[in-house]
């Protein structure tokens, strides 16, 4: 769980310093793609967290 934890901050640290780049720098095809992993991997942490709390 830690570690999933600390990839998807990696991840969204990556897609960030990707969004600020200037327009004409910026790759659009890593920018899906790293919103996409960011996207799954914050799932799959809500998803255990809520688990967790559940006591599932």
């Amino acid at each position: 769980m830690v570690m999933t934890t600390i990839a998807s901050a990696f991840i969204w640290i990556a897609a960030i310093y990707e969004l600020i780049k200037p327009s004409k720098e910026q790759n659009n095809r890593k920018i899906i793609v790293l919103t996409s992993l960011g996207t799954l991997s914050t799932l799959v942490i809500t998803i255990s967290l809520f688990q967790n709390m559940l006591g599932v």
